[in-house]
Order: structure tokens, then C-alpha cells, then sequence
């Protein structure tokens, strides 16, 4: 069948179980957009305010579904809009196709109008790339893109289109299904037994997982295992959601600013059975220091990462899902009194040491009316949102308060940007998340990230999306000026915002609904409010500058220096 170029995209998108594609048109996507237009009962397009606006919205969609995200724009900036999208999702592995166009084939190279080399640019923060230039290959081209992007360790792959491929005519032979992932090797038997062995002879084993378990589908053989073997569990940032956070062996996330318990426990461990981490420096601190008590079996699919920051007494890569089912088979049920003793005395010590933290923040805060804390925020949410709301957060003392705090019930409900740490991910994740799934998405944001981009606020209205945004509003660039309070003598400089922002008046100025609370009176009446009715909410919730997020691991320390309260 004779297709143009342009139908060949839109069609090969639609075969491969694209439904959403997140987008901003312009020249050089004008035919494709035609198409989408034309197919618009097939896909549903959302127009975002801003290209990196729609990177963030495919992600989200991504992350809260495991499909994989579409996203597209046009040359030069709409391409170069969407670089940081594209690095979050890469930093965190997760699955996107992104299609650019591009200046015809003749004029590439020739300084064109809106011309970037975005394949040039994008290659270090994709897992592939590629420039199409005869309309022939187009369609396997897009087919290997949705390959890669979700075989192995998942993650994001950009397409370049010019404009003349788009226009181009040849034959299509259309498939009836979606091309499937890659075959993933199995992990070797002999490894997963010496690995059992390892496990029978730890008097005190621990798990500690991240975002592969999520990726690969195996949180419920993660806990099988746990729960067998009868070993305390602690997650990086980015592992949180596989787990419940009220699971009994689950001590919550751990390293710079995670619970104490499950950082010091991991310390107190002689075995740890790392599942799907990278073991990042945030999560490990000080390298030399971090692994001095214990062993390392670390299990992921992607054999780059294996002894690549943390050496292991044992790798394995394999499929995630599989090899914890096979290794469930290989170990024998056993409890470990004396090692759980242990843990309830590094939970009470937690219990104890965040009592007196709070206690000193009350203290400080006792004559004010004018200020929420975070646990005050988190725990009102969390009592008032619906129990199958995705949580999502932008980058900042919110999002440790919340990663630390809010809880979890079920994998990809909690969404935030890990590796690259990007401020402004939130709004475009929490819109896509609630495309996807059609639950509510719930924002915790901070006044810095939220400035970032509040104009998908837009978006968020003209697809009627139910995104209630919490604003922490600390009137401050939070972290930032955490790390002046601790570390540079309280020189606080470019992190006290002063801004005189009317949150609520720019949440009505965009068409949705808002309230601004300061009081736990207040901040009950506007979530009742916000999850009473459909559409997007907007709560300015203040809080003092000065508040901390506590624990904190010093950048390259240990848990021998762990601050857990200031005065």
C-alpha cells in the first residue's frame, strides 16, 4: 500500500499500541500533525504548553502504566525543548519514543532555518538514536525505536524525521501486532545457587532494591523472597512504590536523606542482596566506608552496572522477575529472632530521634499561626486523597519529605525524578500519569520547582485532568538553602525567593480552581475541596524557610555522621 511518509509514522505509532502522544506542532511536524489529525480517533493527542512540558507528560505517562511514552515536536527548539524530558526519563530508565522533525535532507548542514543536529545533542542522555533519510526504512526504524526503548533496561530513543521523508511516497506493509522486547538472558543457574548459599549463611540479611524491581514487574516475587527469608527490606528513591510502605520487613528509603533505620540497618547487615540499584552516591555516601561490614550479591538486568560503583561479592545479570522466583526456590524458610530484635531497636531509635526532631520544629513554630509543617501537609494528603492516587513530585525538600513520609500501596504510584533531579517534572509527570491511568495524580511541588513549569497549568486545564497540586511554599529555593544553613555558615544567597506570586490567583488566571492555607483548619477545608470535585486544584500551603529535611548523610559521609536533628 502507497503511504507518504507522514502516514507511514502515524500508522506504525497506532501498530505499536501507541493511544496518548504528548506534542507541540510546528514546520517541520506539520505533515505528521495532518496525519494525527486525520487519525485522531486512533490517538489521542495532547497539546502541552511547552515541549518539555510533553517530555515530562510522556514520561509520567510511562512510569505510571510500564508502556511506553510518545512524544513529538518540531526542528531546533521544539527538538532542543525537549533534551531535559528525555534526560530525566534516560537518568531513570524509563521507556519513550521521541519524534522530531527536521529541515529537508538538502538543507541539513546549511545553517537552515530552526535547523539543531538534535541527534548529535540528545546522544549522551538516549539509549538510541536515529536520523531517517530514506521514507523506506521508516517504518522499521519506528519499530526498532519501540524495540529498544523497552527491551533490557528501559529507556528513551529519539527519531529525526526532515521534513522530505514525511512528504516522501513508498509501499507500507503494516504488522498486525506490536514488535516484541528482546529475549532477556536468564541469570545463571550457578550463580542464583551460590547466591541461595550465600543467603543460608547470612546471620543478618537485608534487600535493598531500587527502580528495576518496579521496571521489570517483580514486586510481588521481591516480597515473596523478603518475606522467606525473613530479611529486612530498604529501597532507593527511586525503588519506592514496590514495595507498601506499612509492610512489616520495609524500613522505607535509605542513604542521604532516608530513614535512619534502613540506612543503619543495611550498615548492621553481613549480607545484602542488591536488587535493580545503581548504588548512586546518594544512596551510598561515602564509597570506601559504605560496603566495609558486609557482603554484596547485586542482581540486575543491565551488566553495566554491575561493580561498576559498589564492588560485589557476587553479580548476576539476568532478568529481575525471574531470577527471584528462581531463586525463591533455591532458599529455605527461615526466621532470624535475634537479627529482627535488632531491627526494632534501630525503628524505635528512628521513633525516638524524628519525635525529638518534630518536637523542636513545634517549638520553634508554637507562637507562629502562619505556617504548616511538612508532616502536617503530608499526612493531611494523605489521609484525604483517594487510596489509588499516583504521588508525584517535583525535585527538592518536598520531595525527600514526601519520599520519607507519604504511603505507599502499590508499584508506579509514586513518580519523581531521580537521576537527573529535575525541577519542573512534576506538572507534565502528574497530567500524564492521570491521562494514562485515569486515577487522580496528586502534585507535591515547591514554590521554586512549581515556577519552573506552571504553565502546563494550561494543559491541565483544557484536558480537564484531575491533578491536585500541593504547593510546600517555604518562600525559599528549599535544598539549596539547607545545604547553606548546614555547610557555608548560613551565607544565604539566590535561595530566598521574595517572590510576591499569588499562587491562587495564577492557579483561577489559568482556569482552575485554588486556596491557600497556612493552618491545619485551612488545609483540611481546601482538600476537601480539591478531592470533592474533578479537574485541577491548586493549594499554596506555607511553611517556614528554616525547616529541615532531616535525616541527612553529608554529601560523601557515612551513617557514623548522620544528622537527625539540629537545634
Amino acid at each position: 500500500m502507497q503511504m507518504t511518509g507522514a502516514q507511514i509514522v502515524i500508522e506504525t505509532l497506532v501498530e505499536q499500541g501507541c493511544d496518548v502522544l504528548f506534542g507541540y506542532p510546528g514546520g517541520q511536524v506539520i505533515n505528521l500533525f495532518d496525519e494525527l489529525y486525520r487519525s485522531r480517533n486512533r490517538i489521542r493527542h495532547i497539546l502541552t504548553a511547552h515541549e518539555q512540558g510533553a517530555a515530562h507528560a510522556a514520561d509520567g505517562y510511562a512510569r505510571a502504566t510500564g508502556k511506553v511514552g510518545v512524544v513529538m515536536a518540531t526542528s531546533g527548539p521544539g527538538a532542543t525543548n525537549l533534551v531535559t524530558g528525555i534526560a530525566a526519563a534516560y537518568l531513570d530508565s524509563v521507556p519513550m519514543v521521541a519524534i522530531t522533525g527536521n529541515v529537508p535532507c538538502s538543507q541539513i548542514g546549511r545553517d537552515s532555518f530552526q535547523e539543531v543536529d538534535i541527534v548529535g545533542v540528545s546522544m549522551p542522555v538516549t539509549k538510541h538514536n536515529f536520523i531517517v533519510k530514506r521514507v523506506d526504512e521508516l517504518a522499521e526504524t519506528i519499530r526498532a525505536a519501540f524495540q529498544i526503548a523497552k527491551s533490557g533496561r528501559p529507556g528513551p530513543v529519539l527519531v529525526d524525521i526532515p521534513k522530505d521523508v514525511q512528504e516522501a511516497v513508498c509501499d507500507h506493509t503494516p504488522y498486525t501486532h506490536p514488535i516484541e522486547p528482546d529475549r532477556i538472558r536468564p541469570a545463571s543457574d550457578e550463580r542464583l545457587r551460590k547466591a541461595a548459599k550465600m543467603l543460608a549463611e547470612a546471620r543478618r540479611p537485608y534487600i535493598y532494591f531500587g527502580g528495576g524491581v518496579i521496571a521489570g514487574n517483580a514486586s510481588a516475587e521481591l516480597i515473596a523472597l523478603a518475606e522467606k527469608l525473613d530479611a529486612p527490606m530498604g529501597c532507593s528513591l527511586m525503588g519506592l512504590s514496590a514495595v507498601p510502605s506499612l509492610h512489616p520487613l520495609f524500613l522505607g528509603m535509605q542513604g542521604m536523606h532516608g530513614h535512619f533505620a534502613s540506612s543503619a540497618a543495611e550498615d548492621a547487615a553481613d549480607l545484602v542482596l542488591a536488587l535493580g540499584v545503581r548504588f548512586s552516591d546518594r544512596a551510598t555516601g561515602e564509597q570506601g566506608r559504605f560496603s566495609a561490614h558486609f557482603n554484596i550479591i547485586h542482581i540486575d538486568i543491565d551488566g553495566a552496572e554491575l561493580n561498576k560503583n559498589i564492588s560485589a561479592a557476587l553479580t548476576i545479570r539476568g532478568d529481575l522477575k525471574d531470577a527471584l522466583k528462581r531463586l525463591y526456590e533455591l532458599v529455605e524458610r527461615r526466621h532470624n529472632p535475634v537479627w529482627r530484635k535488632q531491627i526494632d531497636r534501630l525503628r524505635q531509635e528512628e521513633t525516638a530521634r524524628t519525635a525529638y526532631s518534630h518536637a523542636l520544629l513545634e517549638k520553634k513554630l508554637c507562637d507562629s499561626e502562619n505556617y504548616l509543617t511538612h508532616y502536617q501537609i503530608i499526612d493531611a494528603v494523605s489521609a484525604a486523597a483517594p487510596a489509588d492516587s499516583v504521588i508525584v513530585t517535583d525535585v527538592g525538600q518536598h520531595q525527600m519529605w514526601t519520599a520519607q513520609r507519604y504511603p505507599l500501596r502499590q508499584p508506579r504510584s509514586f513518580l519523581t525524578s531521580g537521576g537527573l533531579g529535575a525541577m519542573g517534572f512534576g506538572l507534565g509527570a502528574a497530567i500524564g500519569a492521570n491521562i494514562a491511568t485515569g486515577r487522580r495524580a496528586v502534585l507535591f511541588t515547591g514554590d521554586g520547582s512549581f515556577g519552573m513549569n506552571l504553565n502546563e497549568l494550561a494543559t491541565a486545564v483544557s484536558e480537564q485532568t484531575d491533578v491536585t497540586v500541593i504547593i510546600m511554599n517555604n518562600g525559599a529555593l528549599g535544598m539549596v538553602r539547607q545545604w547553606q544553613t548546614l555547610f557555608f555558615d548560613s551565607r544565604y544567597f539566590g535561595t530566598t525567593l521574595n517572590r510576591q506570586t499569588d499562587f491562587v490567583k495564577v492557579a483561577e488566571g489559568f482556569g482552575a480552581s485554588g486556596a491557600r492555607a497556612s493552618t491545619p483548619v485551612q488545609l483540611s477545608d481546601a482538600l476537601h475541596r480539591a478531592f470533592s470535585q474533578s479537574g485541577p486544584f491548586v493549594i499554596d500551603a506555607h511553611m517556614c524557610s528554616d525547616e529541615l529535611v532531616l535525616p541527612m548523610l553529608p554529601p560523601g559521609s557515612s551513617i557514623d555522621h548522620i544528622i537527625t536533628e539540629i537545634e
